[in-house]
């Protein structure tokens, strides 16, 4: 299944998306959080759709779409995750998965504007395959690790570099502005992507091709940095991975190049779909 939020910001309603395009599954009666991951909500949700879906309402084309899952209780990232983007920005490859948290205030729509923060001079994009966790994982061997995943996402991983490496101290400062999580626009179950180390991801600026790359160079698999993960904190159902992006960022340009007011990013992934943001300057 793909499955879709949809409406005004903080009223979203829970939908999916089929060939035949978006539906209204509000009459199953639960947003997609960690209640309905942690309860089997997608084999309930799978079940009720099969009787239900000739009465779900279709949702108009042009509708705002939010957040593919609900607020999570937690956004972790995983830092240099690609040789690639590694060599670019100077950094070693690392020997453990670099981990950081991204705020889940920072989450909005796959196609909500993005804010550029006060004060910021380099706003930077990231493309990356998120990973929503289905069920409790706490000490998880990595031989079943998969069997946690719930599904899968398109993710820009936002980032104000200033305030990520030159500010001291951790780099959740220069990822957890308002907007810089657009996540969508669906969650894909498991059983949608045939090959999730061999997708495709892209972004362009403006038309221009930044980023495309492959997940099948991901440094850390998604088995080991679900386990590895497990080893530290316990993952709660609906918590979001973001697994790192490959070469293409600002940062690593020559001379560096930096979002403005006005520039359109667009990425998407295979099987995840697209997404679409303007940007646009903080306003008090």
């Amino acid at each position: 299944m793909k499955l879709i939020r949809f409406g005004l910001p903080g009223a979203e309603k829970p939908g999916v998306v089929t060939d035949a395009g978006m539906f209204d599954v509000s009459a199953f009666g639960e947003d997609f959080g960690e209640k309905f991951f942690e309860t089997d909500g997608l084999g309930r949700l799978a079940t009720w759709w099969a009787a239900n879906s000739s009465s779900c309402p279709q949702v108009p084309a042009g509708t705002r779409l939010g957040s593919a899952v609900q607020r999570p209780s937690k956004i972790v990232c995983i830092g240099l995750n690609y040789a690639d983007h590694a060599k670019e920005t100077n950094a070693q490859i690392p020997t453990e998965p670099i981990v950081f948290f991204k705020s889940t205030s920072s989450l909005v729509g796959p196609n909500d504007d993005l804010i550029i923060p006060r004060n910021s001079e380099k706003t930077d994009w990231e493309v990356e395959l998120a990973v929503v966790i289905g069920k409790k994982a706490s000490y998880v061997d990595e031989a079943e690790a998969m069997d946690y995943v719930a599904g899968y996402c398109l993710h820009n991983d936002y980032s104000e570099r200033a305030f990520q490496l030159e500010r001291n101290g951790q780099w959740v400062k220069g990822k957890s502005s308002d907007t810089f999580a657009p996540l969508g626009p669906w969650l894909a179950t498991k059983d949608e992507i045939a090959d999730v180390n061999n997708l495709r991801l892209w972004l362009t600026v403006n038309g221009k091709a930044m980023q495309d790359g492959t997940t099948a160079n991901l440094i850390f698999k998604l088995p080991f940095l679900i386990s590895y993960l497990s080893q530290f904190m316990t993952l709660l159902p609906g918590d979001v991975i973001s697994t790192g992006t490959p070469a293409g960022v600002g940062l690593g340009m020559n001379p560096q190049v930096y979002i403005q007011p006005g520039d359109v990013i667009e990425l998407g992934i295979d099987g995840l779909g697209t997404s679409k943001q303007t940007a646009v300057a903080y306003k008090k």
